[in-house]
C-alpha cells in the first residue's frame, strides 16, 4: 500500500460491523459491494482478506472518492437492477446500510441473491428503543445510524428487525446468520428493541 493510500484497516477499528462482515467472507472471495460510498468496506476486505471484486455507486462524489481510494468501482443506479452481472458471478454481494435508501427493495435483494451465492444486508433498526421514544414524543427519530432530519433524509424504506425477518420468510430467503449491534456491542436479548444495527447473512432457499 502506498503512503498516499488510506489505511482501511486502521480506519475500520471504528466500524465493528466491518469486522463482522469480514467473518462471513472467505479469503480471496469475489465480492460486489452495492452502494459502496467511498469504498472503505471494500478496501478493508481487500487489505485483510485479499478479496477481489467491485463497488457499485451512483453518487458522483462517492464514485470519485472510491476511484481515488484505488477501488474498482462502477457508476450505476441500483434501481436499474444488476442485469450486467451473470448468475452466481460473485461469492458475496453486500448492501451495507443502504437498504433503507432504495426504492425497489424486493427487486434489489432478489437480484443480490441471483448474482451472489450469498448476500449480506445491514441496516439501522427502526425498532430501536430511542427511536421509538422520539416517535412517542412526536418527532421523527434522529440517531447515529439515522443522522438525517426528516426534510433532508435519503431514507425511503425504514424497517425493524421483525419487519425484515418477516420479509425473508415471505420471500423464501434463508437467514444463515444474524448479528445485532448497539454501539459496536452484540445484542442477543430483545434485539428488535435494544439493537440499533442489524446484520444479515442471506441465501436463497432451495
Amino acid at each position: 500500500m502506498s503512503n498516499s493510500q488510506p489505511n482501511f484497516v486502521e480506519a475500520a477499528k471504528k466500524r465493528r460491523d466491518f469486522a463482522l462482515i469480514a467473518k462471513w467472507i472467505g479469503a480471496g472471495a469475489k465480492v460486489l459491494d452495492l452502494g459502496c460510498g467511498d469504498g472503505a468496506l471494500l478496501g478493508y476486505l481487500r487489505d485483510t482478506l485479499e478479496v477481489r471484486g467491485y463497488g457499485v455507486e451512483k453518487d458522483d462524489a462517492n464514485w470519485l472518492a472510491s476511484m481515488q481510494n484505488n477501488i474498482d468501482v462502477i457508476q450505476m443506479d441500483l434501481e436499474a437492477g444488476l442485469s450486467g452481472f451473470d448468475d452466481k458471478s460473485f461469492d458475496v454481494v453486500i448492501l451495507s446500510q443502504t437498504l433503507q435508501a432504495v426504492q425497489n427493495t424486493e427487486g434489489i435483494i432478489q437480484e443480490m441473491l441471483r448474482v451472489g451465492r450469498e448476500a449480506i444486508v445491514t441496516f439501522p433498526n427502526f425498532g430501536y428503543w430511542p427511536l421509538r421514544s422520539q416517535l412517542i414524543a412526536g418527532q421523527m427519530p434522529v440517531s447515529e445510524n439515522l443522522p438525517y432530519q426528516w426534510y433532508d433524509t435519503p431514507n425511503v424504506h425504514l424497517c425493524t428487525i421483525k419487519d425484515f425477518d418477516e420479509f425473508c420468510e415471505k420471500h423464501n430467503i434463508r437467514v444463515k446468520e444474524r448479528f445485532v449491534l448497539t454501539n459496536g456491542h452484540p445484542i442477543s436479548f430483545m434485539p428488535n428493541l435494544l439493537g440499533s444495527l442489524a446484520m444479515y447473512r442471506l441465501q436463497q432457499s432451495e
